[in-house]
């Protein structure tokens, strides 16, 4: 039960009113009373005394669509007719209405004034679930199977299966060909380029993007995101090949000059078979550094997508909701700057063994500073071209992205014209520029990942599968809601898993969706995931024909090519001004996570966003906001005395209100806030009051009138309490306590006996159902619940005027 008032409908209330205001000045509506129009002044005097009474009586139980007031009221300007609750008309009513004044009054211009009008709210009965039959039932329900189940299986599984025969050809088909088209122009050059990130041939990362997109046209959900290679995955793919390269010995130097050949694929194999002929956690003896490396990229993407799928059978992508949107940017920005460290190298043409370990990206500085003199000038100019043509292309190509009908596909121009002056010109052969070498065509027989390489990288693959299920549903979630249509994130979970587990088998490594290439994707027209399956042809073509073609790119090209991608994530750093003005905390977020993504590593620095923002919501909660609160003048509510002007304080209550769920963390806090705004802890002056009694009766049995200190007994008793309590009741408002636990029911009772002994009365007010049932079962209300009227109450305003009738003595000091 819950005191409720003000807010009930009383029928036998309303019948009474109705009956009373038959009069001939009045008429009845079918749902509301009003004057009759012709009403004089002098009746309208008479109504109003009538209504005052009818007010008192009614106490609120009519409710203000049952009494209106219809009069007409001739100012100098215009004759006006005004509708007037009569619920709302004050004393002053009459003064306003003679002298040609109505204003509109306050909403709540009259409070409640009487508290025996006060309705009892009933909770509801909710029935007792059974968990374990419902669990035995659902377990029952799945395990069965019935061709209609089974179809129902498939169509949600591959989703494709529901959409493909609506295909709507002649509305569709253009602008799905034409992103496709698009697509796949820059998925070429970006697969090459990002092959550096992970430490692969290029060769794999073509594999990756055909895949990837055939499989998510199958399993999923969303119809704009594309699918494929993303920086910020295959820089963690990259990390974990470079450290296990690095622990079996090989050497991370990847700027040898390549092998000659005719880009086949057998005599590829063979450049690969270096002088580390031993076997390796299981690997072939006559496997090489090329060979041990895609190894270890396919277990660690086989592990991320087996992650992937069990969080879609166990219904975890909760998990996402622990990313937040600072964690995500400052993890985004911080292992951009990674990135783009780890570009250097190729943009000036230096050689230097790719960094490993904590603090990557400072060792990586240093390396550069110290072998500057050794810069490649050739290397130097093309970079500088490269990276002024992309950046001018790019600007353009914003700043007029409304007249142009698709993207300019810069980076193709780029990486053809750069690679036909690096073959013409022998760049490689007469000024030792570093090129992609050869790149085999066809495809390489599939291969089971290695188990012992898997139980190696597990571990690794854990924030890998997180942050790639994570991106992609965003992503997905964010175009399903500008386009209108809905996504599932469990299916999502799965297509990304799939992605990942299938294309490993065929020496691929992992993937994710990529924003700027579903930007491109949506501004080409793209409606549905057709346009993937084109993006795949367009590698495929590369693959079996154009592929070898690309032996004399400059690899400072690719770099360029990256760099120039990381613009956004880079430009993150112009936002934190406007984001700290939003929100310090939001802000204090990104930048530690940026910061430990970049100084650390990507991996801890996903970790330690984590858990730094987790540690800001619980420090929140543990030092929230406390404050002692006023009353807005002539109303019923009630807000911060310290944040807001002209707030009239409330005779003999004190009321406090705290911010934040009261649990084991804030205790103290709590109790630490409400002594110090209310002047007063109970425990002390109990004490100070038992300590100076005792004293007192001490010298009374000696016979003495005169205490220890000299005073007299009139004078003991006004040293005994030097300052007077100006509270008889305090207030808590419980409208941010959001739950209770244990410790937080007990610091209540505590506060509610402690003040109890001083003579002053707790009062909560707005408790939630949650707070009254954690209250109920810690026995705050007694046995019975017997007190519970006098000490719960549905607003502030009813407790203040409980507290007011309260007959407690008029002088409050102990």
């Amino acid at each position: 039960m819950k005191r409720l008032c003000g807010d009930k409908f009383n029928k036998e209330a309303e019948q009474e009113a109705r009956r009373l205001t038959e009069n001939p000045l009045l008429y009845s509506g079918s749902s509301t009373t009003y004057f009759k129009e012709s009403c004089d002044p002098e009746a309208l005097c008479y109504w109003v005394v009538i209504q005052e009474l009818l007010w008192n009586y009614c106490s609120y139980f009519v409710p203000l669509s049952n009494v209106w007031l219809k009069t007409s009221i001739h100012s100098h300007v215009q004759n006006q007719s005004w509708y007037i609750p009569v619920k709302k008309l004050s004393r002053n009513t009459l003064n306003e209405v003679n002298t040609g004044k109505m204003e509109r009054p306050l909403e709540a211009n009259r409070m409640e004034n009487n508290i025996s009008s006060c309705l009892l709210m009933e909770r509801k009965t909710h029935v007792k679930i059974n968990r374990k039959e419902i669990m035995v039932a659902k377990m029952r329900k799945s395990c069965s199977c019935t061709p209609q189940k089974l179809k129902n299986f498939l169509m949600d599984f591959f989703p494709v299966l529901q959409w493909l025969p609506k295909y709507r050809c002649k509305d569709y088909i253009w602008g799905d060909v034409m992103s496709g088209l698009v697509i796949g122009i820059i998925l070429v050059p970006q697969a090459i380029a990002y092959s550096l990130l992970a430490g692969l041939k290029p060769i794999y990362s073509l594999y990756t993007s055909f895949f990837a997109n055939i499989i998510y046209f199958l399993m999923g959900t969303s119809r704009h995101v594309s699918v494929g290679i993303f920086s910020l995955i295959s820089l963690m793919v990259g990390q974990v090949v470079d450290r296990e390269l690095l622990l079996a010995g090989f050497d991370l130097n990847d700027d040898a000059p390549p092998a000659s050949g005719d880009g086949s694929l057998q005599n590829d194999n063979l450049s690969n078979t270096t002088a580390f002929n031993l076997t390796i956690a299981g690997i072939n003896a006559e496997c090489g550094k090329e060979c041990y490396a895609i190894g270890i990229a396919t277990a660690l993407t086989f592990m991320a997508g087996v992650y992937q799928v069990l969080m879609g059978m166990f219904h975890l992508g909760f998990v996402s909701m622990y990313l937040s949107e600072s964690v995500l940017d400052g993890f985004a920005t911080g292992a951009s700057l990674t990135i783009l460290t780890a570009q250097v190298k190729y943009l000036i043409g230096i050689k230097i063994p790719r960094s490993q370990g904590h603090g990557m990206l400072v060792i990586t500085w240093i390396n550069i500073f110290r072998n500057i003199s050794q810069a490649n000038l050739c290397d130097v100019i093309t970079s500088a071209i490269c990276i002024v043509v992309l950046v001018a292309a790019k600007e353009l190509g914003d700043r007029y992205k409304h007249k142009l009908k698709f993207p300019l596909p810069t980076e193709l121009v780029v990486i053809v014209v750069a690679t036909l002056v690096s073959h013409y010109g022998k760049l490689n052969e007469m000024y030792a520029s570093s090129v992609s070498g050869a790149i085999p065509t066809g495809f390489i027989p599939p291969k089971v990942p290695e188990f012992n390489l898997m139980l190696r990288v597990a571990l690794d693959a854990l924030p890998l599968a997180i942050v790639s299920f994570v991106f992609t549903v965003s992503l997905s979630e964010m175009f399903a809601k500008k386009y209108a249509y809905t996504i599932r994130a469990n299916q999502e979970m799965f297509a990304v898993g799939f992605c990942n587990i299938i294309p490993s088998f065929f020496h691929s490594f992992a993937t994710s969706a990529a924003l700027a290439k579903t930007l491109v994707k949506t501004s080409t027209g793209c409606q549905t995931q057709i346009s993937g399956v084109i993006s795949a042809m367009v590698v495929l073509l590369v693959l079996l024909f154009l592929a070898p073609l690309f032996y004399s790119l400059q690899k400072c090209v690719l770099a360029c090519i990256i760099i120039v991608s990381l613009r956004g994530a880079l430009r993150k750093f112009r936002d934190v001004p406007a984001r700290y003005h939003v929100n310090k905390v939001d802000t204090l977020v990104w930048v530690v996570t940026m910061s430990a993504s970049a100084l650390i590593s990507t991996e801890i620095g996903l970790l330690v966003g984590i858990v730094f923002s987790m540690l800001c919501i619980i420090l929140r909660t543990q030092r929230p906001r406390t404050a002692l609160l006023g009353q807005i003048q002539d109303t019923s509510f009630y807000e911060d005395d310290s944040e807001y002007e002209n707030l009239s304080t409330v005779p003999k209550v004190k009321i406090f209100r705290f911010e934040a769920p009261l649990y084991y963390a804030n205790r103290n806090y709590f109790l630490k806030s409400l002594y110090r705004l209310t002047d007063l802890d109970p425990n002390l002056e109990a004490a100070r009051r038992k300590k100076y009694e005792k004293k007192e009766k001490q010298h009374l049995k000696k016979g003495s009138h005169r205490t220890a200190n000299g005073l007299g007994i009139g004078e003991t008793t006004l040293q005994l309490v030097p300052k007077q309590i100006d509270f008889q009741a305090l207030v808590v408002d419980c409208s941010s306590i959001s739950f209770l636990d244990t410790t937080g029911v007990s610091t209540l009772k505590e506060i509610l006996k402690d003040y109890k002994n001083l003579n002053i009365s707790v009062l909560l007010a707005c408790c939630n159902p949650s707070v009254i049932d954690s209250l109920k079962r810690g026995g705050y209300f007694g046995k019975d619940f017997g007190c519970m009227q006098e000490m719960l109450f549905y607003s502030i305003h009813n407790a203040v005027l409980f507290a007011k009738d309260q007959k407690l003595p008029a002088d409050c000091s102990v």
